[in-house]
């Protein structure tokens, strides 16, 4: 007898095949039957007349850590159909951290994940994936091992070239955290300290990784004016390497830039991928982004760490540099002229005096404190020690379009979790938006098509073998929903409100999520 029968479904099964309608049986947690199946004995039967069922959708760009860690953690997962997601991402892991740069990389990774969770030290991968399996899970998390907290752990925020110990160093943490069972590399070249690399020390960096399937998912040393050079960069490294890459959040930043460079990455993307280079890309469903405030400064300035970055904006004369820098800079990721101060929110803020401040635009806060707009940035981030974040409005629809386009292109969501202030909606919202807005309301994917990218095309990029399709033998991670139901429900100004429309979501063959409520099941697995 089967757990479920799942009957008259309309089954998206994550291949980008059409939909078919089929009733599909779960037990033991797997997928035992697809086909028609209304004469076989069930626990229970669930009638999906007019809705689709899909596999359980994954996000394999997320920051969540140490969220996972955290009292609900799961819910806004669940309530978008989420049943797994993988984190590390950007090069900045919370695993491994070690070594006497411990608390200089915790402060630096704390606007993105938050803080390190009270009684928890991630030494290694095997540490983190230990102490997470203490704490019963929703839904399935994966990590990837962070290039720049390894880095960090052998050379902290220095600057300069590194010597062979360090190489040494980076190699044996790398190698350790896969084989803990990291679910591949992430490298964050727009941040320090892996900003103070040149391709040469890159690739050195990633030499373990030379021939061995491994999947990089790479955060771009510029996504600005010189993003196409970015890219060409990481492809150069992809050949030398001869490992799966993944181009993270795929965008061109800046009015001067939209509509022009993404054309151009397109091109060199499906160029490369004729050659022969197994590179892909993906992006998240939104013109804004959110990351550390102190992104928007010149990265030379963030060697040393938060204490040196923080005497350096209290510094007239560094800060005058800055200030040059930042407006006629082209030779870095100059947000703040390729878009503007007034499309520069702050957000994060940990002092009670600047609360008034919490998601206002650098503009606003300036004309709130009567001050130039680089003094009221450079004193606001050195109050808060540089620990602010951001909702920075950066990208074109446009251009998102093109990359959704794109037939390798993922989906994922970039979801940053700080301990406090104004979120961005993608971390209730991402998969809502996908579905509502550019399958139903735009047409710009097909149903399939779009369930393929948060499905069967990121569990095959992470070899996620028993993930992502609707099959007899597949893990029982299931979505069920009517798509004129599927609804963003949060919004810039209260993000943190879960989705709408979502009606049944199985975990590893257990409803987490059913009929619009959360259940006591939690059966999310470490992976």
């Amino acid at each position: 007898m089967f757990d479920y029968l799942i009957r008259n479904a309309v089954v998206v099964d994550g291949t980008g095949n059409a939909p078919f309608e089929a009733d599909v049986a779960i037990r033991g947690g797997r997928i035992e039957a697809v086909g028609k199946l209304a004469d076989q004995p069930a626990g229970q039967v669930i009638d999906a007349a007019g809705r689709y069922l899909t596999p359980g959708f994954i996000d394999v760009h997320r920051h969540g850590e140490a969220a996972a860690f955290r009292d609900g953690y799961g819910k806004a997962e669940l309530a978008q159909g989420l049943t797994l997601v993988i984190n590390g991402n950007c090069g900045l892991s919370m695993a491994p951290i070690q070594g006497p740069n411990r608390q200089e990389i915790l402060d630096y990774l704390a606007p993105v994940v938050g803080d390190m969770p009270a009684g928890c030290d991630f030494t290694s991968v095997a540490e983190y994936k230990q102490q997470l399996s203490r704490v019963p899970q929703r839904i399935h998390n994966g990590i990837l091992v962070g290039m720049g907290t390894v880095r960090g752990c052998a050379a902290g925020f220095y600057d300069g070239p590194l010597n062979d110990e360090q190489y040494a160093f980076i190699h044996s943490l790398l190698k350790q955290g896969l084989e803990d069972g990291a679910q591949g590399v992430s490298l964050g070249l727009g941040y320090a300290p892996e900003c103070f690399y040149d391709t040469e020390g890159m690739i050195r960096s990633l030499e373990p990784l030379k021939d061995s399937g491994v999947v990089i998912t790479v955060h771009m040393r510029q996504e600005g004016d010189e993003v196409v050079e970015a890219l060409e960069e990481m492809l150069t490294v992809a050949r030398a390497l001869r490992t799966p890459m993944q181009i993270s959040h795929l965008k061109a930043i800046g009015t001067r830039n939209w509509d022009r460079c993404v054309p151009k990455m397109i091109e060199l993307l499906r160029a490369a991928r004729a050659e022969g280079i197994d590179v892909t890309c993906d992006v998240y469903p939104y013109p804004a982004g959110s990351t550390q405030l102190i992104h928007v400064l010149p990265p030379e300035f963030q060697a040393g760490g938060m204490d040196a970055l923080t005497e350096a904006l209290l510094d007239p004369g560094k800060r005058e540099i800055m200030k040059q820098r930042m407006k006629t800079g082209t030779d870095f990721e100059n947000i703040s002229l390729l878009v503007g101060f007034e499309n520069i929110q702050a957000t994060s803020l940990r002092l009670p005096e600047h609360q008034i401040y919490e998601g206002r635009n650098i503009v606003e806060i300036a004309r709130m404190q009567g001050k130039d707009v680089y003094d009221a940035l450079f004193d606001l981030l050195a109050a808060e020690h540089c620990t602010p974040a951001m909702i920075d409005r950066i990208t074109s629809d446009s251009d998102i379009d093109r990359i959704l386009s794109e037939p390798y292109s993922g989906v994922i969501s970039d979801a940053t979790y700080p301990e406090n202030g104004l979120m961005h909606p993608r971390v209730y919202g991402n998969i809502p938006r996908l579905l509502e807005h550019y399958v139903r309301e735009r047409g710009l994917l097909t149903i399939e098509a779009a369930v393929r990218k948060i499905t069967g095309l990121p569990a095959e990029r992470f070899c996620l073998k028993t993930k992502g399709h609707i099959a007899p033998g597949m893990d029982a991670d299931l979505c069920l929903f009517d798509l004129k139901n599927i609804h963003q429900t949060g919004t810039w100004q209260k993000p943190d409100q879960l989705a709408a429309g979502m009606d049944t979501v199985f975990v590893m063959g257990k409803p987490a999520l059913l009929e619009g409520e959360f259940t006591d099941h939690f059966v999310g697995q470490i992976l």
